[in-house]
């Protein structure tokens, strides 16, 4: 995992040097953005006076939605997934190695308020979904304040959670007092044993208590996410089915990805187009639905059942094309595409800059790339 971007800055006492990089920072940003004239005028009296690069008037005044999170691509990007933690209390056989990870130093991760900072300025320049992701999220012991107060930002209208739903049912009341109107909650199986030698841990029964708290506290749909292997769960996708005939529960078929640790096999990996033959051969009037464009799911309702069934086609037809995402870590970096190895260290600020020894900028960085890593970046600095 990179380093936290600036991490050198979160101290109240700066060194000179530290100093330094940050007006320097602040001059670069300047000849690049018409969003910093304003920021200018408006001068920070010294080094510690911050709040003016995050000031909602300034922002909304000077930069145009549409521009900011426009990508080279013309792709808007309105959705962001803000990643709470690197923990998670299973271990998903799919999803990392028994042992864990690398955890990034507690002191490197984002703080609440810095979570806070950085997605006002990104509902302010134009996002209007943010999902909240992990590792598990629900184990950050500050999910509801983060909640209440991500919900109360002006212009959001979804704030959503992917969740294994271990500890959920006993939160959710609160979490949607709080302001979480949409939720998606992981399960692979439905055998509890099976669940067991999946995850590596114990708890399916807590999963169904959460899917159903879901149903009746009203959340629809209540969106279930099922990675499905060969030879390990493709022989439940009806029995998945059958979840959505009397609720409104949309199930979500996966295809497995390739993810760091997790031994991938294209061996394992079922195409949809074989998951949805599964479906077909078991019912009748299996419709397919109209999806947004930005849809990574391709979606689908069975005659005489509430819910719907939807199959995400990331190994066999991509939706690179419609893909509106962004990806905010734990530690601060970006991440715009999931199957891309790479981050956006956004200490590559001071990298970069000509005034601080940098030959140029990245070449693959457009206008408003620029300014919206260099407004996160520092956003970051503590006062």
């Amino acid at each position: 995992m990179m380093r936290r971007c600036v991490s050198e800055l979160a101290h109240r006492r700066r060194p000179d040097n530290v100093v330094d990089a940050m007006k320097l920072g602040f001059q670069y940003l300047a000849n690049v953005s018409s969003l910093t004239r304003a920021i200018e005028s408006h001068r920070c009296s010294n080094a510690h006076a911050t709040s003016c690069v995050t000031d909602r008037d300034i922002v909304s005044r000077e930069t145009a939605s549409s521009e900011m999170l426009v990508d080279s691509f013309g792709r808007f990007h309105n959705y962001l997934r803000i990643s709470l933690t690197e923990r998670c209390n299973l271990r998903c056989q799919y999803c990392m190695p028994a042992e864990g990870v690398e955890l990034t130093p507690r002191s490197e991760l984002l703080s609440h308020d810095e979570i806070i900072r950085i997605a006002d300025l990104f509902v302010t320049s134009g996002v209007d979904k943010i999902r909240l992701t992990g590792g598990e999220p629900t184990i950050r012991k500050d999910i509801e304040d983060i909640c209440l107060h991500l919900s109360g930002l002006k212009g959001l209208k979804t704030l959503a959670m992917t969740t294994n739903g271990i500890v959920l049912s006993k939160k959710l009341p609160k979490l949607k007092e709080c302001g979480l109107n949409a939720l998606n909650i992981s399960l692979d199986t439905l055998v509890p044993a099976k669940f067991e030698f999946m995850t590596r841990r114990k708890g399916h029964s807590k999963v169904m208590e959460s899917i159903d708290a879901a149903v009746e506290l009203g959340y629809n749909p209540v969106k279930v996410n099922c990675v499905i292997m060969r030879g390990m769960n493709d022989d439940e996708i009806c029995n998945f089915v059958e979840l959505t005939r009397h609720k409104p529960i949309n199930v979500r078929f996966i295809e497995f990805m390739p993810f760091d640790g997790n031994v991938w096999n294209v061996k394992k990996l079922v195409p949809f187009a074989e998951m949805l033959d599964k479906v077909r051969q078991s019912y009748n009037g299996v419709e397919r639905l109209q999806d947004h464009p930005t849809d990574t799911a391709k979606n689908f309702r069975i005659d005489g059942h509430v819910g719907t069934i939807s199959f995400i086609t990331s190994m066999t037809e991509h939706f690179c094309a419609g893909c509106n995402r962004l990806r905010l870590l734990a530690d601060g970096n970006l991440k715009v595409c999931l199957f891309g190895p790479s981050e956006l260290d956004n200490s590559l600020i001071f990298q970069h800059s000509p005034s601080c020894g940098g030959s140029h900028r990245p070449q693959t960085w457009n206008k408003s790339e620029q300014q919206l890593f260099y407004l996160i970046a520092l956003t970051r600095i503590r006062t």
